[in-house]
């Protein structure tokens, strides 16, 4: 992983919300949440929620699919440990 794309990742959980939803996204696992259950679960207005979910996103954090009329979202676990593997490369 490239030191921007480190950083940018970095960035996107280093916001309180933003840091909260991922750690749902985490507890929920490979399935996911719907974003609908997320707002009413976090008691996060759905134009907020979506901001924070467009950043997470943009990091490469989390993905998206489809299902029916609702969107899941969920941890994207390789780029996860790409960052993880990132910040601890140095430390052997």
């Amino acid at each position: 992983m490239e030191s921007e794309a480190a950083a940018a990742a970095l960035a996107a959980l280093g916001h309180p919300p933003r840091l909260e939803v991922f750690r749902l996204l985490v507890r929920a696992g490979p399935d996911g949440v719907a974003a609908g259950e997320i707002a009413r679960s976090m008691g996060i207005r759905p134009n907020t929620l979506s901001s924070s979910l467009n950043i997470l996103s943009a990091a490469g954090l989390i993905s998206a699919r489809r299902d029916g009329r609702s969107i899941i979202y969920s941890v994207t676990h390789a780029r996860v440990g790409e960052l993880l593997a990132f910040l601890i490369e140095d430390c052997r």
